[in-house]
């Protein structure tokens, strides 16, 4: 890659997980990504994963940044890295990014968001050389064991609405809803958004959690966002958690009538993305308590935790009754 002058790197604020920079020389810009350099969470922060994904995308429905360079020598910056492309897109991060736009555009937008994740999950994977990027089958049972064993490895905390909330996904797995590329961490500040007309969506972002597994999980995580505790994490009101956007049924309803997938137990994957989001929740808060995490939401995103597993619970209970 070319470059033309000296370089500089700025840190790109707002994300949780991966460390996100812009670097640029005097023509051009370039985003990098690398792990946190602390309180790691297992298979959080794979950059390399994020990295072969998006260049597996390219030219696809789906909106991604230009895939550049993956680099795995840790010597270089002290850990593996992507660089992709610069998108000069609009994020929606906090509430506040919401105040410009009507109701008729927040209605385009959350069409936008629904209409590239049924493409997302319409992508013939193995036609883009992801056949082994993961293992589909038994894919909700080993989620639900796996982030309950991450939440092992990032506390030593025991919390019985954890062991509860994991105990109940345990006895409830559901049919699968199918096989597709899941992006993993699906919301509306994973992405970026045309400045000039919000409702095209430039491109999906933050792919460190992606691989080959049920869809469902995907359209539960998007809704599970959705919970006021999240803005501990965000350490703000978060866009996502705007009263403006169709509730989570209404957003499930909408992905099951573009996609044409049946539902099923929906719950059961709502109950897996609170738990999931729980864990996520304390890592960050575990990283901002190892020195390695600092700014809006750090030092708040634990108080998310008991909201996001009584959310799961209560899901869980709804779906006996």
């Amino acid at each position: 890659m070319p470059v033309d002058g000296e370089l500089t790197a700025t840190e790109i604020t707002g994300g949780r997980s991966n460390l996100t920079y812009r670097v640029s020389d005097e023509q051009s810009h370039w985003v990098l990504r690398r792990p946190p350099t602390g309180g790691l969470t297992p298979s959080a922060h794979d950059v390399a994963r994020e990295y072969r994904i998006v260049a597996a995308l390219a030219g696809s429905p789906v909106p991604v940044a230009t895939a550049i360079a993956y680099g795995a020598d840790s010597t270089v910056l002290g850990g593996p890295f992507a660089l992709v492309g610069f998108v000069p897109g609009r994020a929606l991060r906090i509430q506040d990014d919401l105040t410009s736009i009507d109701d008729t555009g927040l209605e385009r937008i959350g069409d936008e968001l629904i209409r590239v994740l049924v493409d997302l999950h319409a992508v013939p994977y193995a036609d883009r050389g992801l056949a082994d990027f993961g293992r589909p089958k038994g894919f909700f049972a080993r989620q639900v064991k796996r982030w309950r064993q991450q939440w092992d490895l990032v506390t030593r905390c025991p919390r019985a609405d954890l062991d509860r909330l994991h105990a109940g996904l345990v006895e409830r797995t559901p049919t699968a809803g199918g096989a597709s590329i899941v992006h993993g961490d699906y919301r509306i500040d994973n992405t970026l958004l045309d400045p000039g007309e919000p409702s095209r969506m430039l491109a999906l972002v933050d792919w460190e959690m992606s691989t080959i597994g049920d869809p469902l999980t995907d359209v539960a995580m998007f809704c599970a966002y959705q919970h006021p505790a999240f803005d501990h994490v965000v350490g703000e009101p978060a866009a996502s958690t705007s009263t403006r956007w169709p509730n989570p049924d209404e957003i499930a309803q909408a992905y099951a009538q573009g996609s044409g997938r049946d539902l099923g137990d929906f719950d059961a994957y709502l109950g897996l993305a609170y738990l999931k989001l729980a864990v996520i929740a304390e890592g960050i808060s575990a990283r901002h308590r190892a020195g390695a995490g600092h700014g809006l939401g750090f030092e708040t995103a634990g108080a998310a935790v008991p909201d996001l597993l009584a959310a799961g619970l209560s899901i869980l209970q709804r779906a006996h009754s």
